[in-house]
C-alpha cells in the first residue's frame, strides 16, 4: 500500500466513534461476516443520490479497508439514484490523502483509475445509477449513504440487504472558505468507521 495513505489508515482511530454509530455500522459487519463464514464473495453497493461524493468517497475506503486487513473476495462498487459526475474535489481529496489518482477520459462523466496499492488493480470510479449495468444486479448489500436516496429508493432490485450508513453531504460547503476542510473531514470519517468495519472481520 502507498505509505503515505498507509501511514494515514494508522493514525485513524475507530475508538472515536460514538456506541450508536457503531450499532449502525454492525448491521454491515454482520452482512460482511455472513458472506465470509459461507465463503461467498461480498458485494458493496454505495448508493448516494447523484453518485458524486460520499458514495465514491464510502466505496473507495471501504475497498482500500478491505484490503488493508486482508479481507479477500470484497467488491465494492457505487451508484446514485441518478448520474452526474464524481465532483473533482473529492479526487483532490483522496490524493492529498495518499491515493493515485488518474483521469481516463474527459467527457462530461468522467473516468477515474483510484490507485491504493501497486499489487491490486485501481478501482474505476466515475457516475452512474445503482443498477447500471456496470454493478452488481444481486447478491449485494445496498448501503444507502444518504438519507435523500434512502427515503426515495424504497426498494433496491436484486439487493440482499439494504443497510442505511448515512453521511452529512459535504456539498453543502462547496464554494465556501470551509469546502477543502469539510471535504477532508468526511473523507476521514468515512475512512474511520470503514477501518472499524473491516477491522471486527474474522477470515
Amino acid at each position: 500500500m502507498n505509505e503515505k495513505l498507509n501511514h494515514l489508515i494508522e493514525t485513524l482511530e475507530p475508538s472515536t466513534i460514538s456506541e450508536e454509530r457503531k450499532g449502525i455500522l454492525n448491521e454491515l459487519v454482520e452482512f460482511i461476516q455472513s458472506k465470509k463464514d459461507k465463503n461467498l464473495p461480498v458485494n458493496l453497493n454505495f448508493i448516494c443520490t447523484h453518485n458524486s461524493r460520499r458514495s465514491h468517497l464510502s466505496q473507495i475506503w471501504a475497498q482500500t479497508m478491505a484490503y488493508k486487513f486482508n479481507i479477500t473476495e470484497v467488491f465494492c462498487y457505487s451508484g446514485g439514484t441518478e448520474a452526474t459526475a464524481m465532483f473533482p474535489v473529492v479526487g483532490d481529496t483522496l490524493v492529498k490523502q495518499g491515493f493515485q489518482i488518474n483521469k481516463i477520459s474527459n467527457e462530461k462523466n468522467p473516468v477515474y483509475a483510484v490507485k491504493y496499492a501497486e499489487d491490486r488493480h485501481p478501482i474505476v470510479c466515475f457516475s452512474k445509477t445503482f443498477d447500471a449495468d456496470f454493478n452488481p444486479k444481486n447478491s449485494f448489500a445496498a448501503v444507502m449513504t444518504c438519507s435523500h436516496a434512502d427515503e426515495n429508493c424504497p426498494f433496491i432490485a436484486g439487493a440482499e440487504q439494504r443497510i442505511p450508513v448515512r453521511y452529512d453531504d459535504p456539498k453543502a460547503y462547496d464554494n465556501t472558505p470551509l469546502q477543502l476542510e469539510k471535504y477532508e473531514e468526511r473523507s476521514l470519517q468515512i475512512a474511520t468507521e470503514m477501518k472499524y468495519v473491516f477491522s471486527k472481520i474474522k477470515s
